[in-house]
């Protein structure tokens, strides 16, 4: 299970629209490949939760999550529902991991998606889940969280959003 190399801001592949994954041991492959990444990325970052083939240089439409514990693998993955309901948040990306970016997501979702054992899967999800969701989404359609940035002040360095952004001892997010 090797971890590959992720691609960084400025490579254009990270623009492309992935293609449908047509086997199902090719998606096994990449898979395996996304969860050595996000595992080694994790250990040397200390985040993470998601990861994209496009990202990887596999610009087929796979994800790969652990989130709270649990393990999503998302193959050929499609939206059913997004909320017209919103919230902001700072937002990451192994691809440009020393930027946040503020913007704007939908509060609930709802996919459907091949599960690795070839079955038809629904994923609904809200707040977080649905954030990463959204996240990796967007990676399959060439988007990336610097085109969602809700005005030129929801940029920030992650040493900048440490000093300036993150929740206070008292619980208040402070908001550009």
């Amino acid at each position: 299970m090797p971890a590959r190399r992720i691609l960084q801001l400025g490579d254009p592949m990270l623009r492309e629209v992935s293609r449908p994954v047509e086997t199902p041991a090719h998606a096994l492959l990449i898979l395996r490949d996304l969860r050595a990444t996000l595992h080694e990325f994790r250990r040397t970052h200390g985040f993470g939760r998601g990861i994209s083939a496009v990202q990887i240089g596999e610009p087929v439409r796979v994800i790969y999550l652990e989130f709270e514990g649990t393990p999503y693998s998302l193959i050929n993955p499609e939206w059913e529902f997004l909320s017209e309901e919103k919230f902001r948040l700072w937002d990451d990306c192994f691809s440009f991991p020393d930027l946040l970016v503020y913007l704007e997501r939908s509060r609930r979702v709802r996919l459907r998606y091949t599960d690795p054992a070839g079955q038809l899967q629904i994923l609904d999800a809200e707040g977080s889940l649905a954030e990463l969701l959204q996240h990796e989404m967007d990676h399959l359609d060439g988007i990336l969280a610097v085109d969602r940035a809700l005005d030129r002040m929801s940029l920030a360095t992650r040493s900048e959003y440490e000093r300036r952004y993150r929740k206070q001892r008292t619980g208040v997010e402070c908001r550009p």
